[in-house]
């Protein structure tokens, strides 16, 4: 049967637009790309929750993985043609097990979940019940919207006030969907009080116990968090997002001997693409998968988990803890630099990739100082602090860390300098 000329010239549309590089199909999009990746050349990029890929990260993330629907799990899927994905998701299960040092026997990860806070949603809605009281760290004090944050119901004096109305207004999912409760850092130290906590999860009763967050500095002692999670028969759940890269080079202390289970991105220190993954104790696992697919989502996204299992790779290889150390060194050499002239840390200092500075003393606000910075090519962010005064959207702290520009190749001296910049701008 011959094609008419008319249906011919269609396919033979159809086939050269879908094979037209960017450029030609779109250029105005294009165009922002290639900004946007001038931008990240040549700006200082000092978010600490920001990274740069390898090009093979890239390479996997932009694959044909992408042209795949693959609703539910290795061996088990709603959808046939799946062999090869299910190789890449199991390969990247092991992998990441093999990361941390664990036990497959006695541990399971899930690597669907798409962002970090889908990840905590679903340990959340797959071990508790709606309304369960939960325990989490205070946004304010350098907690997490995923862990169930709402505005406080009272504030202590000298804090800023809240909108009328808006006191104990639920702000995340987890926080309409389970009953939050938070613990502070000590205000004196600004690090945490273990008993303090302890008292409070006597008071709450919670079902589960959540350490992690995007702004606190100092470690975590996660078999303290564990001893007061079994005292109250709470599960303990570690979110070390920021921490993850660090950990699994042994330069931050593991959760994973105390933690019931264990959420991180993917991002960040572990310089992998967007993503999440799941820790958890064997026991949980099928609770675990079951509140991801079918709970959260469908299909996963088959091109990030790609992207996920060669970061993997690439943080097991001697060179990602020669790195992870780097990150260590070049933050205290950035703090001890900003104390010297003049800037207030909260805690006095960090034990990881990120520094937070309250600016109260230099009557600035986080969100002016990050414009200012911004303005010389300084990529950061605004953030509160342990007893703010400001509003969250215009706060009194600046959060800055060196992941990034450690992937750069930047050394201690570097980020010396750059303090000096930092101080220039901001006076």
């Amino acid at each position: 049967m011959n094609t008419p000329k008319k249906a011919k010239s269609k396919i033979c549309f159809i086939i050269s637009f879908m094979t037209t590089p960017l450029k030609q199909s779109d250029p105005q999009l294009f165009t922002l790309i290639q900004e946007e990746e001038k931008r990240q050349s040549k700006d200082i990029e000092i978010i600490p929750s920001e990274n740069f890929v390898s090009t093979s990260v890239r390479e996997a993330v932009g694959s044909v993985l992408m042209n795949k629907y693959s609703e539910g799990y290795p061996g088990k899927r709603y959808y046939q043609g799946n062999q090869h994905i299910d190789t890449i998701e199991s390969l990247t299960q092991t992998r990441a097990l093999s990361l941390f040092n664990l036990d497959p026997d006695s541990w399971h990860v899930n690597v669907q979940a798409v962002t970090g806070s889908y990840a905590n949603l679903a340990v959340l809605t797959g071990l508790l019940e709606l309304g369960d009281p939960i325990l989490s760290m205070s946004l304010y004090d350098g907690g997490h919207l995923s862990h169930g944050w709402k505005l406080p119901t009272d504030l202590p004096a000298g804090q800023a006030g809240l909108p009328a109305g808006q006191a104990g207004k639920p702000i995340s999912l987890t926080s309409r969907l389970f009953n939050s409760h938070f613990y502070h850092v000590n205000p004196k130290t600004q690090v945490f009080d273990y008993n303090q906590i302890a008292k409070i999860a006597q008071e709450i009763q919670p079902k589960l116990l959540i350490s992690g967050g995007t702004a606190y500095p100092r470690e975590i002692d996660h078999q303290k968090m564990r001893e007061i999670a079994n005292s109250v028969n709470a599960y303990y759940l570690a979110d070390i997002a920021h921490e993850a890269g660090l950990v699994a080079s042994k330069v931050n202390s593991s959760p994973f001997p105390h933690a019931h289970i264990v959420t991180m991105t993917t991002r960040k220190t572990l310089r992998g693409p967007i993503g999440a993954m799941i820790f958890c104790q064997s026991k949980l696992a099928k609770k675990i998968d079951f509140a991801v697919f079918p709970g959260l989502q469908g299909g996963p996204q088959n091109h990030s988990i790609a992207g996920i299992c060669t970061a993997l790779h690439e943080a097991s290889l001697p060179e990602f803890k020669t790195y992870s150390q780097q990150i260590i060194k070049n933050t205290h050499a950035l703090a001890e630099e900003l104390i010297k002239l003049g800037f207030t840390l909260i805690s006095g200092g960090t034990d990881k990739h990120l520094i937070l500075i309250d600016l109260r003393p230099l009557n600035l606000s986080g969100k002016n100082a990050a414009l200012q910075l911004e303005k010389v090519g300084i990529i950061s962010n605004k953030n509160t602090i342990p007893g703010e005064t400001g509003k969250p959207w215009d706060p009194s702290g600046l959060r800055i860390g060196t992941p990034a520009m450690t992937t750069k190749g930047w050394i201690e001296n570097d980020f010396r300098k750059l303090a000096h910049t930092i101080a220039q701008t901001l006076s």
